[in-house]
């Protein structure tokens, strides 16, 4: 089936994957938040229904991520492959995220990093997701050739947990310091009501960003991890840093 292309190219849109229905809103959601807020598109591929969940039924979950990407301005697809806890690599997987890759035609991709130490499938995704946008350059892979090729322009990744920060690789901060981007963000994960039973994730977030944004001086900021090196038009675009002097 050919997926529904869901903006023009040249609206350069952000695609954000998740392994499960809340990790984007908790990882990254004030930065999706701001940049909706901006005006630019933003479109979410969640990998399960959260079915081996301790909270809340796949339905459940399922309908929290469709309010929690509506909050945040993003459109949403669920992606069927091996289901919660089971997500195996496999070309065939990465092929299937190619294809949306090449439909949706990001700038920006985002994936949870590679750090092992973390549920098993949000550093299995994030290889997934780094070998699609590669996948989704090539213009002889027979399984795609119904769709033109495209390259993005940056692959960053997230990290849901500070043990799934990626060693050795300095942050890039993005500023979450106006109170509606906070509130927006907030509410979005306030949707995920299933998973705050019994751990209050949304003050682990914000209290992660509100440290971020301390070390450059902000009142929030959400971090980033880029797959391959920044690149920059001038020494201006890049004279701004997290060090205090």
């Amino acid at each position: 089936m050919k997926p529904t292309p869901i903006s023009p190219p040249d609206a350069a849109p952000i695609l954000a994957f998740g392994a499960h229905p809340d990790d984007l809103e908790f990882a990254c959601g004030g930065l999706i938040a701001r940049e909706t807020h901006a005006g630019r598109a933003a479109h979410f591929v969640v990998c399960s229904r959260g079915e081996v969940g301790s909270n809340g039924t796949p339905r459940q979950r399922t309908a929290e991520a469709k309010r929690g990407a509506t909050l945040l301005g993003a459109t949403l697809e669920f992606l069927e492959l091996d289901g919660d806890a089971h997500l195996e690599i496999r070309a065939a997987h990465a092929i299937k995220m190619a294809a949306i890759i090449r439909c949706v035609r990001p700038a920006v991709v985002l994936a949870p990093s590679l750090e092992e130490n973390q549920h098993p499938d949000h550093h299995r995704l994030g290889r997934l997701v780094r070998d699609a946008t590669r996948l989704a350059r090539y213009g002889g892979v027979k399984e795609l050739r119904r769709l033109a090729p495209h390259a993005i322009g940056q692959l960053f990744f997230y990290a849901v947990t500070p043990e799934a920060e990626p060693a050795g690789i300095p942050p890039v901060l993005f500023d979450l310091s106006e109170p509606e981007t906070i509130a927006r963000w907030t509410a979005a994960m306030e949707a995920h009501a299933s998973q705050l039973r019994t751990r209050n994730y949304i003050e682990f977030q914000l209290a992660r960003a509100r440290v971020f944004g301390l070390r450059a001086g902000l009142t929030h900021a959400q971090a980033l991890y880029p797959n391959d090196p920044l690149v920059f038009d001038s020494l201006s675009s890049a004279a701004r840093s997290a060090r205090r002097f």
